[in-house]
């Protein structure tokens, strides 16, 4: 960004796509709202494209929402999310680092622990205090816990499921004793991260599934990033004659039912 290049970090994973077999890669180093807009609309120099995919900042997803229709998104999102339930085996650090390592992010960052361990709520809370001041980010982390963030002590391990899955959040740590027994559970989320080892971070860098995830509130019926968003469906019709004349007195009946005689008759001449 000082120099008004490309990261080189960005060029490698670009230099890794590039060796798959059947991608076609260009690369445009332009960002933000205006980038969506070249994409959308296409420019002298920038190619109409037909799917924009991918996370960015408020501008960015604004814009998105602005094109959708003109060119098709894989969601809108919005600022990064994270739960951890957390019973009272989990170790109280690595809690405060997890919620720590999203409320860095932003201002507008949701990190919630979900615990029905008060001792464990308490201890959480003195580790987030005294590992915010290690951050360089501090002032940014402070602010998302104070304004974003929350701290639930439920009754039982129940109630954290069922407000986890209330909340639908784009990130969902589970630092319990068992985790795979809550997996089944777990309905809405963007991604379940499976025990203390299983680290959000991990997952964000590394770990191996797409980490472009919904987000305010639309893990209730979306999922992540996928190559789910780059296939699209074709309906194919093929019927012989005698098919043909068998379905072409239903879609005739329907189709008067409807009042659209030019569809009626389009299936009439089909009887035979």
């Amino acid at each position: 960004r000082k120099t008004g290049g490309i990261a080189d970090v960005t060029l490698a994973a670009c230099g890794i796509v590039r060796e798959i077999p059947g991608v076609n890669l260009r690369v445009f180093r332009i960002g933000g709202a205006q980038a969506i807009g070249a994409a959308a609309y296409g420019t002298e120099t920038v190619p109409r494209v037909d799917k924009i995919v991918g996370p960015g900042n408020i501008f960015v997803s604004l814009a998105k929402r602005e094109v959708f229709g003109l060119v098709g998104i894989d969601g809108v999102y919005g600022p990064t999310e994270a739960v951890v339930v957390a019973d009272d085996t989990a170790d109280p650090a690595f809690v405060a680092a997890d919620l720590l390592a999203q409320a860095e992010h932003d201002f507008l960052a949701v990190p919630v622990l979900l615990t029905p361990s008060m001792s464990l709520a308490k201890s959480v809370m003195n580790e987030l205090d005294k590992q915010v001041e290690e951050l360089p980010r501090k002032e940014v982390a402070r602010h998302s816990l104070r304004e974003q963030g929350g701290l639930v002590v439920a009754k039982d391990m129940n109630e954290c499921i069922e407000l986890c899955n209330e909340f639908a959040t784009e990130h969902v740590s589970l630092s319990v004793k068992n985790p795979w027994e809550c997996l089944s559970r777990i309905r809405n989320a963007g991604g379940l991260f499976m025990g203390e080892t299983s680290c959000e971070v991990l997952g964000d860098y590394i770990a191996g599934p797409s980490h472009v995830m919904p987000t305010g509130g639309s893990a209730r019926y979306a999922g992540p990033l996928s190559v789910w968003d780059f296939v699209k469906i074709v309906s194919v019709v093929a019927l012989d004659a005698e098919t043909a004349q068998g379905l072409a007195p239903h879609a005739e009946r329907l189709a008067r039912e409807e009042g659209l005689l030019g569809h009626a008759l389009a299936a009439a001449m089909r009887k035979g």
